[in-house]
């Protein structure tokens, strides 16, 4: 078997590589099919220059692609949204380069989902020694080059993220995520809350609706290149309010996420009379909806819950989603109904001394992970004889 490092997604046909990680054809999870990593090359979002610089690990046996694993090497942190600005400033301090490091990610996406797919065809005993093979072949690379480490930032349950020869360090984040208990209606979900949350809610909403805005969720094929562009300036206007910078997405990104993934792709768009003034991005795949970015050129209060929360709940309910990943960070999702759970990543670092100073810092972090999740489920708006779904607290999907 061959095993490499390829610097494009392009190296790669796009048949060879969406039937390893979607051998069903099914609506499967979006952010590794090769389109979209495509279209981040494509709009020159990961580059070198961008630091993102693409660097897949594949496996291949007769020509054919039998492994895979996305991967950056990285000159920064930005766009991960697992911070770790912290033990870069500990390397420097000590006169050691952080910098690169190596990342098995999805750029600019804190959504859970396969970081690491293995062809279906062969066993478990198989799977175990091409995981190793692999972990190995990341070793060898970041001894060779000097890199400071790797890193797996959102993997599901069934990454296989375990192995003997990088000893991987968990670190548990917090999201904030909406679970579909087989409503009928945005109604029927609110029946679940508690009189006085549910009262808050409404009123919320009725702001919105009293404006007389119009809002609705356009599928990709009935967004206009108009509305992309558009859009796309909306997307800018939000990084500059929060950052003072532009958002790190490459100007045709939408547009070729849009053209090439158009089952997955979804626009809820808010419009005053003729002019767009509002909008936000979705992706989805068979069962699950994913609110990505945002942008308004007008501040209208509850807008922004509206587009980027209530409308997704809807849409999720009516089109049988069983649940709804809203993005990260955001403690004020809970009393809108979005349930906390925890999200995790994987570390591993070269130097022995910080991975094992790195090892101590991640175990009382989960303490006091552990603690504030269980505090932000006791604040959540449910009655409560209603059941809150995920009881073990971590995603699974």
């Amino acid at each position: 078997m061959d095993i490499d490092f390829i610097s494009s997604i392009h190296q790669v046909s796009e048949a060879d590589w969406n039937h390893l990680w979607n051998p069903d054809q099914q609506l499967s999870y979006p952010f590794t099919q090769h389109q979209f990593l495509a279209a981040l090359e494509n709009s020159d979002s990961t580059t070198k220059q961008s630091g993102w610089a693409p660097q897949h690990l594949i496996i291949s046996d007769s020509d054919s692609l039998v492994a895979a694993m996305p991967l950056y090497q990285k000159t920064h942190s930005y766009g991960e949204y697992v911070f770790d600005w912290a033990w870069a400033d500990a390397y420097a301090r000590y006169g050691l380069d952080y910098y690169p490091k190596l990342l098995n990610a999805i750029p600019f996406t804190p959504c859970t989902g396969p970081r690491l797919s293995i062809h279906s065809r062969l066993s478990h005993s198989e799977k175990n020694v091409l995981t190793e093979k692999m972990h190995k072949a990341i070793k060898n690379k970041i001894e060779t080059e000097q890199l400071s480490s790797f890193h797996s930032l959102f993997p599901n349950q069934n990454s296989q993220t375990q192995s003997c020869e990088l000893e991987l360090l968990k670190r548990y984040g917090q999201q904030y995520h909406w679970f579909n208990q087989n409503y009928h209606s945005f109604d029927d979900f609110l029946s679940s809350f508690n009189s006085r949350k549910r009262k808050a809610l409404k009123k919320e909403r009725k702001k919105v609706t009293d404006t007389g805005l119009s809002l609705s969720f356009k599928t990709a094929k009935e967004v206009s290149d108009k509305e992309w562009a558009f859009f796309y300036a909306l997307y800018h206007r939000t990084y500059l309010k929060r950052s003072g910078q532009q958002g790190y997405l490459g100007k045709s990104f939408f547009k070729l996420i849009a053209r090439s993934l158009p089952e997955h792709v979804l626009l809820a768009t808010v419009y005053d009379g003729e002019q767009f003034i509002a909008g936000a991005l979705y992706l989805r795949d068979k069962d699950t909806l994913y609110g990505r970015y945002w942008g308004t050129c007008e501040d209208i209060d509850g807008l922004h819950f509206e587009t980027c929360y209530y409308q997704g709940i809807d849409y999720a309910i009516r089109h049988g989603l069983q649940r709804f990943d809203p993005g990260a960070q955001g403690e004020h999702k809970i009393q809108r109904g979005f349930t906390p759970v925890f999200t995790c990543s994987y570390h591993w670092l070269a130097q022995a001394e910080f991975n094992h100073a790195i090892s101590e810092f991640l175990n009382e972090e989960e303490k006091h992970q552990r603690l504030a999740l269980q505090h932000a489920r006791e604040l959540l708006p449910f009655r409560q004889d209603t059941p809150v779904v995920d009881k073990d607290a971590l995603l699974k999907v």
